[in-house]
């Protein structure tokens, strides 16, 4: 009988990009893959260390897979694995703790487990663009992932010492996924990695790499996952029409303040910022922007909270991710002594939500009598679910239509609530 496998990732995209490939290696390895909150012999937990949060949720789902099976094999990765490591191996609910440098050898360390070998899992051979393929996996959309690590060192964020320095991944190596990806039948390409702008091989740099994507022959487009305001030349620009290229950016702003991006070491001014807005949308207006930012940063006043509102408005970001300051061990920020209350903090996520939607609501209204051309993501009775090219949810009423297969709509509506999906007529 089938070894059950089930995984659980937490935190980025780029977590999720190697989990999917993980669960393409176990298929085809013989193992079933269960929901995490089945009975399974293996747990695997691909876990985020970002905020003390994220640290929680780790803790839990560790927890969680060893209440349902307490003599499973509890395989804990990701970046809590690297910045909790000791911690961890201390645990005795945990088999293996393998740091993100290892990553790509989890398979081999669970096979070598269930043939009764010794495993030290630091033993394996470091590489972080190990990963295989992803043929059979959770989703329709596939991440590619070119770059890993960081060097920028901002004061809030572990990152670089829980991913190590910036490393690119080899031209040829992402063409040639991207070529398998395409052939195997995704119709979307998600850029990723750790800070993507700063993607340089050999002198060919983040736009080049793009441009080199974009050139490959197939019925595809590209969209370019979280960036930081980096990488951004007249050659990047004068691609933003392309018609393979999705138009969706999530750039990091952090903060509209110039005295809090000063404090972050941010690479930027708020007012460089918005200069490159301002040119993303002379070349496409219509490009969805989304953003990050974190409220409550050491040292943040109202009127440095205020600037942030300002700039989330005057941008027109349709969707912010909303971060609480959260001090992370061994960060500059984590010294400062004016920390802003969390209650202050919470009241701060709130406002900043509710302009999000707010922006949200009044972006994706703005498409109704348009067309948008569809990768159906959920196929139902009542309705199925496509993103359009500019990454925004549509609902086809009454029509099952195929998984990962393109669809022309016109959209004639939009829903209430939160997170409003358009809805679209079949043309």
């Amino acid at each position: 009988m089938a070894k059950k496998i089930a995984f659980k990732t937490l935190g980025c995209r780029l977590n999720q990009y190697e989990t999917d490939t993980l669960i393409s290696q176990f298929k085809k390895g013989g193992f079933e893959v269960v929901d995490y909150k089945e009975e399974a012999d293996v747990y695997v937990v691909n876990t985020c260390t970002v905020t003390n949060k994220s640290d929680h949720k780790s803790r839990n789902t560790i927890q969680q897979g060893k209440r349902i099976k307490p003599d499973a094999v509890m395989l804990v990765t990701g970046c809590m694995a690297n910045h909790r490591k000791d911690q961890l191996n201390a645990n005795e609910q945990i088999t293996y703790v393998v740091d993100n440098d290892r990553k790509s050898s989890i398979f081999s360390i669970v096979d070598a487990h269930f043939k009764g070998e010794l495993v030290n899992p630091d033993e394996y051979e470091k590489d972080v663009f190990g990963f295989a393929v992803g043929e059979e996996t959770i989703h329709t959309r596939s991440l590619l992932k070119i770059q890993d690590g960081c060097d920028n060192f901002c004061s809030f964020c572990i990152i670089p010492f829980v991913r190590g320095r910036a490393i690119s991944r080899p031209v040829q190596e992402v063409l040639e996924n991207a070529r398998e990806l395409i052939r195997i039948g995704y119709k979307e390409l998600v850029i990723t990695g750790v800070n993507i702008g700063r993607y340089d091989y050999e002198g060919i740099l983040f736009e080049d790499l793009i441009e080199q994507i974009l050139a490959l022959p197939g019925d595809f487009r590209v969209r370019i996952s979280s960036m930081e305001p980096e990488g951004f030349g007249e050659k990047l620009y004068s691609m933003l029409n392309h018609p393979k290229l999705s138009p969706h950016l999530h750039i990091c702003l952090q903060s509209g303040s110039e005295a809090i991006l000063l404090k972050m070491r941010r690479m930027y001014t708020a007012r460089s910022f918005s200069e490159m807005v301002q040119s993303i949308r002379s070349v496409r207006p219509d490009m969805n922007l989304t953003t990050d930012i974190i409220v409550g940063f050491p040292g943040e006043t109202d009127e440095d909270f205020q600037a942030s509102l300002d700039r989330v408005k005057e941008m027109g970001f349709t969707h912010v991710h909303t971060f609480k300051y959260s001090k992370r061990d061994g960060t500059r920020a984590a010294r400062a002594g004016d920390q802003v209350p969390e209650k202050v903090k919470s009241a701060r996520s709130e406002e900043m939500r509710l302009l999000s939607e707010e922006n949200k609501r009044a972006y994706r209204s703005s498409f109704i009598g348009k067309q948008q051309r569809l990768i159906i993501e959920k196929s139902g009775n009542a309705y199925s679910l496509g993103l359009g090219e500019h990454f925004v949810p549509v609902k086809v009423m009454g029509k099952k239509l195929p998984a990962n297969s393109w669809q022309l709509v016109q959209i004639v509506g939009i829903e209430s609530g939160d997170d409003p999906a358009l809805i679209g007529e079949l043309l």
